[in-house]
């Protein structure tokens, strides 16, 4: 059984269609690149996959966890599923630590020394060990976009999507934060990852999913898909990327 099965689904915003009978299937330990211009419905797709966005028709299931409208279904679902976005959303008044340590506590009942152990080893995987006292306002933005990473794994979740995590950073920046991604790769974490850096997805991700016009318009080993696209849509996208 797959991880996450995302079967013909359709998301309009308004009478603006979104995703237009989408299917898109992720095997355990597999990670998977959404690739494509603004608007084609990359990160629609994301969020409709944690529940964030409900979807207008078709199903999802993500780790054992069906998408049907059952509110704690969902929460289940969120517990075994993290997500970053661009914006690190820290709280400023919790040490790094806590910030980490919260969801655990509060969402799973966790102990505080067990959640207090988690969140050393999470920041520690992440390369921010000796951070675990500091405020979010003292660390650069590629190390804050860190412990929104260090924090979702502290959830120990089946699957993380991350959604343009490194577009609001500088090249730098970037490189600590797919570094990261790198190594929960390499660990067998079941990614599914919107991104504009088309050399860590040709590197990195296992598959590589087009997306064009709300459909997708083309997928295949990554290798594969950027050594030989078959459309020319795909080609002009990847020829703009290059330059």
């Amino acid at each position: 059984m797959p991880e996450i099965v995302v079967d013909h689904i359709y998301k309009n915003f308004g009478s603006n269609p979104v995703l237009k009978g989408t299917s898109l299937s992720v095997e355990t330990g597999e990670v998977v690149a959404l690739i494509g211009r603004s608007g084609s419905g990359k990160s629609t797709m994301l969020r409709c996959i944690n529940g964030l966005e409900t979807i207008d028709s078709g199903s999802i299931a993500v780790a054992g966890h069906a998408l049907d409208g059952n509110a704690k279904h969902l929460r289940d679902l969120r517990k075994d599923v993290g997500i970053v976005f661009q914006s690190y959303n820290l709280f400023p008044h919790l040490t790094v630590g806590e910030n980490i340590k919260l969801a655990p506590v509060i969402v799973k009942g966790m102990a505080k020394a067990d959640a207090d152990k988690i969140a050393r080893d999470c920041l520690t995987l992440v390369g921010l060990g000796e951070k675990f006292d500091a405020y979010p306002d003292t660390l650069s933005g590629g190390q804050q976009q860190r412990v929104a990473i260090a924090r979702s794994l502290a959830m120990q979740p089946k699957v993380m999507l991350f959604d343009e995590v490194t577009s609001a950073l500088d090249p730098e920046l970037t490189q600590e934060v797919l570094a990261v991604m790198e190594t929960l790769a390499r660990k067998g974490m079941t990614m599914v990852l919107v991104t504009h850096e088309m050399g860590f997805a040709r590197r990195v991700a296992n598959v590589t999913v087009f997306m064009h016009q709300g459909t997708i318009w083309e997928s295949g080993p990554s290798k594969d898909l950027f050594a030989n696209p078959q459309t020319p849509e795909l080609r002009q996208f990847l020829s703009a990327d290059v330059k």
